[in-house]
């Protein structure tokens, strides 16, 4: 019971940030299950099997506040479907001594693109132009669902960065397009799934909390995204994710690392994500003073 109330409030908190940043979902969830000695395929397939349910709830929140461009989603989702029962089929085949040290690997490299990228500079801001072409949106949903599959998260990480760095679109529509379509992406790599490894292995009250949790804090989510602070956020998700993964990674049996060398790098990756965290906080600050003066009407000469 514990564990089920463990794995509802960490799809209640995944589902927050996803909701929020347009990515992370995926990976918060994955990260714990692998914690919780869970195979890789089985942890991705639980994942996805939920992410039908808030993919489909987050989609319809952000419609409604308009945040959705519909050409997006189509033109993204479609190759994202065909890229996620590739990927789900890959890793269905790996063997778990193999897979395990090669997921906790993409998961650390994406943490680490969003803990740099949001301390760094947060959400990438540009002049809104022409529509997204589909020669740019095909090869990015094709690779963002394969490795979304493969690493059980990824499709936020890899699509709404790109999609904000065009320039081409608002923040609040990236991450709601993203967040609709990713209801198709987790519906194609499920099947991926299903075909590949059947049920066995997957326990469906672990899916039942990870919904139930992401479907409760969808709706709050998709409002959050007006209001949220992307650096802050992203850079407390993002080490995270990194601090994590690297302890998987130094602790598979494949990598080999001692155990002193392993707890140093860990020390050593906290601290690193603590300074992050501070420096994301502070730039934030400065941020908001800076538009706040910016608003502030010049005083009339006498």
């Amino acid at each position: 019971m514990r564990t089920l109330i463990l794995l509802s409030l960490a799809g209640l908190g995944a589902q927050l940030v996803d909701g929020s940043l347009g990515m992370a979902h995926g990976v918060i969830s994955t990260a714990l299950l692998l914690a919780l000695g869970t195979g890789p395929a089985v942890a991705s397939a639980i994942v996805h099997f939920a992410q039908i349910g808030t993919g489909l709830v987050s989609g319809v929140s952000h419609a409604r506040l308009g945040n959705v461009d519909w050409r997006v989603v189509a033109r993204i989702g479609a190759p994202g479907c065909v890229g996620a029962f590739l990927g789900a089929t890959v890793l269905s085949r790996l063997s778990t001594d193999v897979a395990e040290p090669v997921m906790a690997a993409i998961l650390l490299a994406l943490g680490l693109y969003v803990a740099v990228r949001f301390t760094l500079r947060g959400l990438p801001r540009g002049k809104l132009g022409r529509p997204l072409r589909t020669r740019f949106l095909a090869p990015l949903g094709l690779v963002a669902g394969f490795l979304g599959a493969t690493g059980g998260g990824g499709w936020g990480m890899i699509g709404t960065p790109a999609l904000l760095a065009s320039g081409r679109m608002e923040p609040r529509k990236v991450i709601g397009s993203v967040d609709a379509s990713k209801f198709l992406v987790a519906v194609a790599a499920s099947a991926g799934f299903l075909l590949s490894l059947g049920s066995h292995g997957v326990d469906w009250s672990w899916v039942l909390a990870f919904l139930l949790g992401g479907m409760v804090i969808a709706p709050v989510a998709a409002w959050l995204v007006r209001f949220v602070a992307p650096r802050v956020l992203g850079s407390a998700v993002g080490g995270l994710i990194v601090v994590t993964n690297a302890r998987t990674l130094l602790g598979s049996d494949r990598t080999a690392v001692p155990g002193a060398v392993a707890i140093g790098v860990h020390a050593a990756l906290s601290a690193l994500w603590a300074a992050a965290l501070a420096y994301a906080v502070r730039a934030h600050l400065r941020e908001r003073a800076a538009e706040t003066a910016a608003e502030e009407p010049e005083p009339v000469a006498a």
